[in-house]
C-alpha cells in the first residue's frame, strides 16, 4: 500500500488514503500536545514507539475486540480498515487520578473498589466535555447497542491490560479509547499508547506515561524508550 491524499491531520498522527477506498494509512508523528494543544514539544522516536506498541496491544486484543488495524507498514505506518469514528471517547479508570481526582476533591492513587467507564464527547474546541450514556442517545452521536458494545470492549480491554502490565510492575491506573463504525460492526480505532494512558510503576508510583510531559516530570523521550524496552525487550532502532 502506498500514502495517497491527506485525509485528516490530528495531534499526534496523520491519516492517509491509499488505493483501496477500504484502507487508510496512519502516521504516528513526534508531536506531543497537552492541555488541548495549548503546550507542545517535539519527542525524539515518539512515533516510532507508539506505531508499535498499538500495532503490538491491538493485536493482542484483537481475539476478543474487533479493531481497525491490519499491520504495521514500517516503523511509523500502519494499515488500518477506514472507520466512522464514532464522537464518543471512552476512559476506564482503575485508580483515582488527573482529572477524575480534580473534580471530586480525590487524592490521587486511590484504587477503586471496580472499574469506573466514563464517557466524553470528542471535541477538541470544547476541551472533551464529560457526557452521559442518555446525552449520547439523544444527540444521536451513538445507539444504545454501540454504548454498550463500546463499554464492553473497554472493560475487557482493560482486563487484558492489567494482565500484561502487571507481569511487568505496572499499573494500569486509567486510559482512553476511542470507537468506530464499519457498517452495522463497532470497531476499537485510533490507538492504545501511554500517549492516552496513565501507567505508574509499582511500588514507585513512577509515571511511564504522557504525565511525563504534561507535568514536567521528566524526559519524555527517555520514558517512552524505556516502555519501549520492558515491552520488547530492546532498544528502539
Amino acid at each position: 500500500m502506498e500514502k495517497g491524499a491527506l485525509l485528516y491531520e490530528g495531534k499526534a498522527k496523520q491519516v492517509y488514503a491509499t488505493q483501496d477506498p477500504e484502507r487508510v494509512i496512519l502516521h504516528y508523528k513526534d508531536d506531543a500536545t497537552a492541555f488541548n494543544g495549548v503546550k507542545k514539544a517535539q519527542i525524539a522516536d515518539k512515533g516510532v514507539v507508539n506505531c508499535r506498541l498499538s500495532a503490538y496491544f491491538l493485536e493482542m486484543v484483537r481475539p476478543t475486540v474487533p479493531v481497525h488495524f491490519e499491520k504495521q507498514l514500517s516503523p511509523r505506518d500502519q494499515l488500518c480498515r477506514k472507520v466512522e469514528i464514532i464522537p464518543v471517547e471512552v476512559v476506564v479508570r482503575n485508580r483515582i487520578a488527573g482529572s477524575f481526582a480534580k473534580k471530586l476533591g480525590l487524592a490521587e492513587g486511590g484504587l477503586l473498589s471496580r472499574p469506573v467507564v466514563e464517557l466524553f464527547y470528542k471535541s477538541d474546541a470544547l476541551n472533551d466535555p464529560p457526557v452521559n450514556e442518555d446525552a449520547a442517545l439523544a444527540l444521536g452521536w451513538a445507539k444504545a447497542w454501540e454504548l454498550l458494545c463500546m463499554r464492553e470492549y473497554a472493560l475487557e480491554v482493560n482486563r487484558i491490560l492489567i494482565g500484561f502490565w502487571d507481569g511487568l510492575g505496572v499499573d494500569v491506573v486509567d486510559f482512553k479509547l476511542e470507537f468506530g463504525r464499519i457498517g452495522q460492526q463497532v470497531v476499537l480505532a485510533d490507538e492504545i499508547t501511554p500517549d492516552g494512558a496513565r501507567l505508574w510503576e509499582r511500588g514507585t508510583g513512577r509515571h511511564l506515561d504522557k504525565d511525563v510531559f504534561r507535568r514536567d516530570l521528566g524526559d519524555l523521550s527517555e520514558t517512552y524508550r524505556e516502555i519501549y524496552h520492558r515491552v520488547f525487550g530492546e532498544q528502539v532502532s
